[in-house]
């Protein structure tokens, strides 16, 4: 059976990966502040439709929490930290990732590091990956769009928020229509 090329409800858990408060702050603002609008967007989603999360710090002793405005949205029992680049290298990661669920969506930073290694590291280990194009950013705008095209020739999918949120939703109608709906807007 050939994977799908879209992100399902009951294939897809979610990974936000390492959007935290001294790295944030030395991104452009407003590139940041677009991406940790998206990241929200993703994850209220996933919260909403019960897709599995998964959330990284990288040595936040050095790079700080979460941001709040995202850690609102997340609990202790999602988080990982690591000091590995790649969150396929951590146990603790791996561990945390349901089995039943073969698509891993990607959103967070810095996507010519940290994204770009899980995103490999997890289609080598059999994942069908998808990276949302417009909830990843790196310090150097070049670094985000040469991540970006490694892992399309890597045959990643890359996509965009609204894109994933509607198709894990699936169709026009419900509660979750509605409420999504208006974090898109």
């Amino acid at each position: 059976m050939k994977p799908s090329l879209t992100t399902l409800r009951d294939q897809s858990q979610f990974v936000l990966v390492d959007v935290q408060e001294r790295l944030a702050g030395v991104m452009l603002p407003d590139a940041m502040a677009a991406v940790a609008k998206n990241c929200a967007i993703l994850l209220q989603a996933a919260k909403l439709l019960e897709i599995p999360t998964i959330y990284t710090e990288q040595y936040p002793q050095g790079l700080g929490a979460t941001l709040g405005d995202l850690s609102a949205h997340l609990s202790a029992q999602q988080r990982v930290e690591k000091i590995v680049f790649s969150c396929a290298k951590e146990p603790t990661f791996t561990r945390k990732l349901t089995s039943d669920r073969p698509q891993i969506v990607l959103a967070g930073m810095e996507a010519h590091i940290c994204v770009l290694q899980t995103a490999l590291d997890l289609q080598q280990s059999g994942h069908q990956v998808f990276v949302a194009e417009d909830a990843v950013i790196s310090r150097n705008p070049s670094n985000k769009a040469n991540a970006l095209e490694r892992l399309r020739k890597a045959s990643i999918i890359i996509s965009n928020t609204e894109s994933i949120v509607f198709e894990w939703l699936g169709s026009a109608e419900g509660d979750a229509f509605k409420q999504i709906s208006k974090l898109v807007r």
